[in-house]
């Protein structure tokens, strides 16, 4: 079969119903305006008191501060179209909210950062994405930005960066703990890493893009039954959510929605760089770093590729490949690497020859020196899930990506169709 066409078929069946569109950045601001269907009246009582002294939410976040965060109201309207009907979640720089487009008469999710977040890199590469022309299918595994928008300056309120997006599920390090034995099974990770290597092989070879930042909690499940939006919508009219109310402020508590396992879909740019070419710069998730960024060389693409493994070991094992931490619990790159030594064997002398912090941890030979001692086990001793071919096709498979040297791991494209990820799937 023609490799196109093939690349088509592995990814048509996990198409989500959004493309990346072309989108504005808005100033005008939120107010209750006139729209097509009005918004609706939210309940003004029914609900349960929390303790004003008990810290709930976003208060409990170390580095919290009220003054930095948006003060939204349930039943607020932003923008002039996207009215609040719940809340979603929250983090240190943003809260999440579930809010219906008056305009257009269906779901969003609206992201309100706190005022001192800057998320101008995640709106560039969604204006860079918004100019690429391709029908390439991975686009479709990327989460789209519908609109941004800043809220305005007011006495006492300082301006805060909205992003509107699809609504999507929870993510896959929140699904990871609700199945059984708390990891993925065989099917679920194909399924997952297909979407994850077709967004991938968009961004690196149409858009020009390098993520830098996967992990489980970046990739979120899609909305299969569209239902679950309304119900929502309909459980906070009909049973509102406790919450706090203090002077200048109310605090609600998140209300999960129900899960719903659509497709899995690659989010959070805020951290990806543009261009494909060698580049430099401190990157990625500490237990998910690269080699190459633990020892200051040069970076690509090809980063990406390794979190791809990592993110596999983490939905199919019990716990991460690496910890990368001393015996204080600290993180240590030389106990990372003493790690990566018994995973991957010893490091090309070519590959050292890049970096002179090598040194700290090799000798001229290339012989590991480091004051971490190399753990007596190997990728076949810590994979305990599968037995004889299976074993041997999935570790291969892995192999392809933890590779000491960037230009040794295989593409995104490449990865596709590899036989341990398309094992089944013409059945």
């Amino acid at each position: 079969m023609e490799k196109r066409r093939l690349f088509g078929l592995l990814t048509n069946s996990y198409r989500t119903s959004f493309s990346i569109p072309r989108f504005r950045i808005n100033t005008r601001g939120l107010a209750a305006s006139r729209c097509p269907s009005g918004p609706r009246l939210f309940p003004t009582s029914g609900w349960d008191h929390i303790d004003p002294s008990i810290p709930i939410e976003e208060e409990t976040i170390p580095t919290y501060r009220p003054e930095k965060f948006y003060p939204v109201h349930i039943g607020e309207v932003f923008n002039h179209r996207y009215q609040v009907v719940g809340k979603l979640g929250y983090g240190s720089s943003a809260t999440v909210w579930l809010c219906r487009d008056l305009l257009e008469q269906h779901y969003v999710t609206l992201k309100v950062y706190t005022a001192s977040s800057s998320v101008n890199r995640e709106i560039e590469i969604y204006k860079h994405l918004g100019t690429v022309q391709s029908d390439h299918a991975g686009q479709s595994c990327l989460r789209p930005l519908i609109d941004v928008f800043q809220t305005p300056q007011s006495e006492g309120h300082s301006v805060h960066t909205c992003l509107v997006h699809p609504p999507l599920g929870i993510s896959l390090d929140q699904l990871a703990p609700l199945l059984p034995g708390g990891v993925m099974s065989s099917a679920m990770v194909r399924t997952t890493i297909r979407n994850i290597l077709a967004a991938l092989d968009f961004l690196h070879t149409e858009a020009g893009v390098v993520h830098t930042d996967l992990q489980p909690n970046n990739v979120l499940l899609g909305i299969k039954d569209e239902s679950i939006l309304s119900k929502f919508e309909t459980a906070e009219l009909e049973a509102p959510v406790p919450r706090k109310t203090l002077e200048v402020r109310t605090i609600y508590i998140s209300r999960p929605l129900p899960i719903s396992y659509g497709t899995p879909v690659l989010c959070d740019l805020g951290e990806a760089r543009l261009g494909t070419d060698e580049q430099q710069g401190d990157i990625m998730p500490d237990i998910y770093r690269a080699p190459e960024v633990i020892l200051n060389m040069t970076w690509d693409y090809k980063v990406d590729i390794w979190n791809v493994g990592m993110v596999i070991w983490d939905l199919f094992e019990h716990g991460h490949l690496f910890r990368a931490r001393n015996p204080e619990g600290k993180l240590d790159d030389g106990y990372h690497l003493a790690e990566m030594q018994a995973v991957l064997g010893d490091p090309p002398l070519e590959f050292l020859a890049r970096s002179e912090k090598s040194l700290e941890f090799w000798d001229k030979n290339g012989k590991w020196k480091g004051a971490a001692p190399v753990p007596d086990y190997g990728l076949d001793t810590l994979e305990e899930r599968l037995q004889g071919d299976e074993k041997d096709d999935f570790l291969r498979f892995l192999r392809r990506m933890l590779c000491w040297q960037p230009e040794d791991r295989a593409t995104a494209n490449e990865l596709l169709f590899d036989p341990w990820l398309m094992h089944g799937l013409f059945k």
